[in-house]
């Protein structure tokens, strides 16, 4: 299986993407192609002590990087030569299996929307990043993609993270919620009142294993195993889990430097502050799929490191074999409401 890297894309780049890539190959037995600037992936190759690119390591020249500050929707057409354009091109034309970058995310999305292609009948691709729970961590699909949807978005982003949360999380009938303020079925605006209908009726039909509307404390508590919602509710609920993660870490680490005693509490209980932090470490799951795209695709974060480079291509490899696009193309008669002339035009953009 071979992973396709943006080599050049985030803060740490090129040197944790290459660094990744060369420690996924070798504890993994993925190939990589390194796409990017080639005599800066060979310094870094050669850093390592290779003088040339390792068996398994491939390196494709891409003069161009896609910036942070690029415009995210036109980027990677006006940077055609960018290692993300390229990266994206060589997945399309299936000269590897999936594609991990840490660069620009809108740039991401927009390029593997219309360079890579969504699944034929897909609406919108969702970001759909894994959130820690007491039992093993849940889907959270949308979580910033589309920030407007419609219920039929919702109801696709459902089946999706279905399928996701099955093969790749290992749920074998997993239990999908509703993002919303209450459990009662009347919650909600309209958005949300008109979705629970849509899940509940594939729910009736045995698509989904609906569960009903989940409240973003019950989420965090492990009520579900795919939180469905908006990519604007989403997006706030991923950075609010993250802030608090952050919060709580800090003052963690205040309350035991307080005084001798409470250090070497902080040494009894050293083992369980490494779950702890283990288990609020994104770097763990390596990067968030971006779900309804064609082909697989992960977002791996700007601050990559590269351990978590290395578990985001772990992820993408996992992600190609797992079989979840074709579950998703195989079914997508039965997330799709009837279409009218606007919405068939809109598909073919």
């Amino acid at each position: 299986m071979k992973i396709i890297v943006d080599a050049m894309g985030g803060d740490n780049a090129p040197v944790s993407n290459v660094k990744g890539a060369v420690e996924a190959v070798r504890e993994l037995g993925v190939e990589v192609a390194l796409v990017g600037r080639g005599d800066e992936i060979l310094a870094v190759l050669q850093d390592l002590g290779c003088d040339a690119p390792p068996p398994g390591i491939e390196i494709v020249h891409a003069s161009e990087v896609v910036e942070m500050e690029d415009n995210p929707a036109t980027a990677f057409k006006e940077k055609k030569d960018s290692s993300l354009t390229v990266g994206l091109n060589l997945v399309k034309d299936g000269k590897g299996d999936a594609f991990v970058s840490a660069g620009s995310t809108g740039a991401l999305l927009s390029g593997a929307t219309l360079l890579t292609k969504r699944i034929r009948g897909i609406r919108r691709a969702a970001l759909a990043p894994q959130i820690p729970t007491p039992n093993g961590g849940a889907l959270l699909i949308d979580a910033g993609a589309t920030a407007e949807c419609t219920p039929e978005y919702l109801l696709q982003f459902a089946f999706m993270g279905s399928y996701y949360a099955e093969h790749i999380l290992g749920r074998p009938e997993p239990r999908v919620g509703l993002l919303n303020i209450g459990a009662e079925e009347s919650k909600g605006g309209a958005l949300q009142r008109e979705s629970y209908a849509l899940l509940k009726k594939a729910a009736d039909e045995g698509r989904i294993h609906f569960i009903g509307n989940v409240e973003a404390r019950d989420a965090v508590l492990g009520a579900a195993d795919v939180i469905v919602c908006d990519g604007y509710s989403g997006n706030i609920f991923l950075k609010t889990l993250e802030g608090t993660a952050l919060f709580l870490s800090g003052e963690l680490k205040k309350m035991f430097k307080k005084n001798v005693g409470t250090k070497l509490g902080a040494v009894l209980v050293s083992g369980g502050l490494r779950d702890f932090k283990k288990l609020m470490d994104s770097r763990e799951v390596g990067g968030t799929p971006l779900i309804g795209i064609s082909r697989p695709v992960i977002k791996a974060h700007g601050s990559s490191d590269d351990y978590a480079i290395k578990n985001a291509i772990a992820q993408a490899a996992k992600f190609a074999a797992s079989g979840t696009i074709e579950n998703i193309t195989e079914n997508v008669a039965y997330m799709r409401l009837p279409v009218n002339k606007t919405d068939e035009v809109t598909e073919k953009i």
